[in-house]
């Protein structure tokens, strides 16, 4: 399966962190590649290097913009 990846930035829930791009923990990510699989969010966030993994119940909030398809 290919997941889908789009430009978005996410909050998580109070007490869940990743690994910002300055390195240190963080709640509120605000640009990064975002992909939906399985009841997990995968969080590609610039500067890290490495794609991180948050359960569902950890994301308050994810926005994007809807990709336009000509029809």
């Amino acid at each position: 399966m290919t997941r889908t990846w789009h430009d978005a930035s996410v909050e998580l829930v109070d007490h869940y962190s990743v690994i910002g791009a300055d390195g240190t923990p963080t709640g509120s990510v605000p640009a990064a590649r975002v992909a939906i699989e399985g009841g997990f969010a995968h969080l590609d966030i610039p500067g890290t290097g490495v794609v991180q993994v948050v359960s569902a119940p950890a994301v308050r909030l994810i926005t994007y913009r809807a990709e336009h398809v000509a029809r």
